[in-house]
């Protein structure tokens, strides 16, 4: 293996598992939530439990994207089927982000009234680490990430997986960057700033999907065409 190769095939896994998780984690739309849901805490509060997130969702997605397919091996699903199947999800989820509008608003004050501070506090993996930030759909993409960087060859697989873990580690402080620092965030980006960096990442996420769908069917066509040729 040259080492133009391992630069090129870590980078392509790095920015495409970047590209694919964070616009689906979506921090900058999430910022608002979390901070009507710590309304009233500190500063320190507000570390505590930005860092806390930020850990359940570097473990969460590592988990999904490496051991998901052990999982998929178990009920015999292939990998074309997994990357139509997650990228749909994709799909749905980019057009959901396209097509909102003030509903993150409303939901946060839905749940700022069932929880109180202390409520909150104990729960930094419920509802704010799921499913609030890494819910089914980034699950459902680190899964199908997963399967994507899958190789007929072993060493760029593993090359592949190692460059992906880096971008759930820069996915993950991204949101902790965000939480952390959602008062100042927001007061800045202002809401329409929000709506327009949201529309842009569901966009790129929508293409995205596009992307994976169309590899899974690529990959199932190629199957057909090779069993009619024999």
């Amino acid at each position: 293996m040259a080492l133009n190769d391992f630069i090129i095939n870590f980078g392509r896994s790095f920015l495409f598992a970047l590209a694919t998780l964070l616009p689906i984690l979506n921090p900058p739309a999430v910022a608002p939530i979390f901070l009507t849901l710590t309304e009233g805490a500190g500063t320190q509060v507000r570390t505590q439990l930005a860092k806390r997130v930020a850990v359940n969702i570097l473990i969460m997605l590592a988990i999904a994207m490496f051991a998901g397919n052990v999982v998929l091996d178990f009920f015999g699903i292939s990998l074309p089927i997994v990357r139509i199947g997650g990228g749909l999800l994709v799909i749905a989820t980019a057009w959901r982000l396209v097509s909102a509008s003030d509903y993150d608003a409303e939901h946060a004050q839905n749940m700022a009234e069932a929880y109180s501070l202390e409520q909150v506090r104990s729960k930094a993996f419920y509802p704010l680490t799921f499913p609030m930030i890494c819910g089914p759909g980034a699950l459902s993409a680190a899964l199908t990430v997963g399967a994507t960087l899958h190789d007929e060859r072993a060493w760029a697989t593993t090359v592949k997986l190692a460059g992906s873990l880096p971008a759930i580690a820069v996915a993950a402080l991204v949101v902790y960057l965000c939480l952390r620092f959602a008062a100042q965030f927001m007061h800045k980006l202002g809401p329409n700033g929000t709506a327009v960096l949201m529309r842009l990442s569901a966009f790129i996420l929508l293409c995205l999907g596009v992307q994976i769908v169309w590899d899974g069917v690529h990959e199932l066509l190629l199957g057909l065409i090779r069993e009619a040729a024999i």
